[in-house]
């Protein structure tokens, strides 16, 4: 079994191109790239203000042949998730709309990594950072924007006779409860169909024992459908027709059925929003009690493995996990977390450059010249200590 864990010491430019001959399509990568907060970066190829671009774009100029060469080694089915704070956000955005295309974006989410706030400086008191979210392929990505942390089954109190495999649902409301969304912003969505509150039969055209229904708000006003015709003549039995009583008495609606999904293990899942509070995936300060007990306090800013399995448990068991700016190495102990755990064969191959330690930091004090250097250790002891093995390369 090849191990869990892979360290490559280098400059990310110089190893990416080289992954996919060494190790196979890359199925999920994770970065926590430099934030551009003032300090210089750690790189060869820096494109200084000096030469006549702002600090914005000679990050950008950084950052586009690393993202440009990840996608490059990236399988058809994967994803890439990079974390990002306001300094650099926006231009984020745009370059991974660049490289990935805007098709292929999935979300931004908001991560709640410092509940207190910051409290140094003026201004308000930051909480939160991003991760911006993209395909390689939309259409084929395996991406599961879902989790079996955030599941309370009674939310899904139904269960139909007629399924297989005895799935439990709820109803929601298939007309658009949005008041944006009417006759007039979204006129192709304001249409009949046909319902039969006895059998619960739903259809875009009359049959017997049906009658018309049209969307309406609670107080009787023209709304939308949520789904197209196309969809509702494709997915007939995701929906039910029922009488309810509304503000003007009884009435006949047609509700979605919202399953409560599984994944390939039968296990029960459900959508992930896109505010991940601390409480759910840790913060910077777990994260620093984490590497503190498995190396020490050498790192300042690391990213608690929370927050990367959940990322993990959007994508299949057996991903190839690609982290090329591996800082203190949590992608790798999230993997091996995530294995023991599940029984999974995830690997994961992490890149850091040489980039020396500051000089009186505590990860120099404590004998790490380098970053790589804390890097390599920690993923070490994560085998010592996890299991999973490691290599270098």
């Amino acid at each position: 079994m090849p191990p869990w864990n892979t360290f490559v010491e280098g400059d990310n430019l110089d190893v990416l191109p080289t992954i996919g001959a060494e190790f196979g399509e890359v199925d999920l990568v994770y970065i926590d790239p430099p934030y551009n907060t003032g300090n210089d970066f750690a790189y060869a190829d820096d494109i200084r203000a000096g030469a006549g671009l702002t600090r914005h774009e000679a990050w950008v100029a950084m950052m586009r042949p690393r993202l440009v060469a990840a996608r490059d080694v990236m399988s058809e089915r994967s994803a890439i998730w990079v974390s990002i704070d306001d300094n650099e956000a926006a231009h984020l955005r745009l370059l991974m709309d660049e490289v990935f295309g805007e098709a292929n974006f999935l979300a931004q989410v908001v991560v709640n990594l410092n509940p207190k706030g910051r409290q140094l400086g003026n201004g308000f008191a930051t909480s939160h950072e991003y991760l911006l979210v993209y395909a390689r392929d939309a259409r084929r990505t395996a991406l599961h924007a879902s989790s079996t942390e955030t599941v309370d089954e009674r939310d899904f109190p139904l269960t139909d006779p007629d399924d297989p495999e005895g799935r439990r649902y709820r109803h929601l409301p298939l007309r658009n409860t949005n008041k944006k969304f009417n006759p007039v912003t979204a006129r192709t969505l304001h249409f009949p169909v046909w319902g039969d509150p006895v059998s619960g039969a739903v259809r875009t055209v009359p049959f017997e024992g049906a009658v018309e229904v049209t969307p309406v708000f609670g107080d009787g006003t023209p709304a939308v459908w949520r789904w197209s015709r196309p969809l509702i003549d494709e997915r007939p039995g995701d929906l039910v027709c029922r009488r309810i009583n509304g503000r003007g008495g009884e009435r006949v609606d047609v509700f979605q059925k919202d399953w409560l999904d599984r994944d390939h293990r039968g296990v029960r899942r459900k959508k992930l929003r896109t505010i991940w509070l601390a409480e759910e995936v840790g913060s910077t300060d777990t994260a620093v009690a984490e590497l503190k007990e498995i190396v020490g306090h050498v790192f300042e800013s690391p990213k608690p493995t929370g927050l990367v399995r959940r990322i993990l448990g959007t994508m299949p068991d057996d991903v190839l996990v690609l982290d090329f700016f591996a800082g203190s190495g949590t992608t790798g102990h999230a993997v091996a977390l995530a294995n023991l755990a599940d029984g999974g064969t995830r690997r994961c191959v992490s890149v850091n450059s040489a980039e020396p330690t500051r000089e009186g930091s505590n990860a120099r004090n404590a004998g790490y010249a380098t970053v790589a250097d804390i890097t390599r250790a920690r993923l070490r002891a994560v085998a010592d200590v996890v299991g999973g093995g490691y290599a270098e390369r």
